[in-house]
């Protein structure tokens, strides 16, 4: 087969492959993980049942100044939106001693649920999260909208919380 032809067959298809390729990643589903969390205080919730709320997941350590720092604004955030659909399950990493993380939930009277990640897996379903804080904002239908690497801007989330929660209550 001479070289022409053989360019004319194959570079329609590499093109094809490529348009097929950005399609697809283009498509990419940003939906959150199927994933159980264990409470601390011994319970299981399931990410989808809160289908229908903002959920916001924070992964965070007792160990990390970031993390500890923003804990006052978070409970501040959920205690102002949480009666208008809004929940917070503040994931502790794998390495953060389970009993170091139920000293810090008790002394700082933390409102919403915290779960332990002993495995990673929970870690690992959101997108190999290492960095402390990340957190993610899951909306009504269980799309992952926001995910943030740091400390939050609260300002931020309390709009888009505002936008979410509040025009539709």
């Amino acid at each position: 087969m001479p070289i022409s032809r053989l360019k004319k067959i194959v570079l329609p298809l590499l093109l094809i492959l490529l348009l097929g390729g950005l399609s697809f990643a283009l498509m990419k589903d940003n939906s959150a993980p199927a994933v159980e969390f264990s409470t601390i205080s011994g319970q299981t919730l399931q990410l989808e049942k809160l289908r229908g709320k903002i959920v916001l997941v924070n992964f965070w350590a007792t160990s990390c100044p970031g993390c500890v720092a923003e804990m006052p604004k978070l409970t501040d955030t959920y205690k102002q939106y949480h009666a208008h659909g809004f929940e917070v399950i503040a994931v502790a990493m794998s390495y953060d001693p389970p009993d170091h993380v139920m000293h810090f939930a008790k002394k700082n009277a933390l409102p919403f649920q915290v779960a332990l990640d002993a495995d990673g897996s929970l870690a690992q379903a959101f997108g190999s999260v290492q960095v402390t804080p990340t957190s993610f904002v899951i909306d009504q239908q269980g799309n992952v909208v926001q995910r943030v690497m740091g400390e939050l801007d609260f300002a931020a989330l309390d709009t888009l919380l505002d936008q979410k929660l509040r025009r539709a209550s």
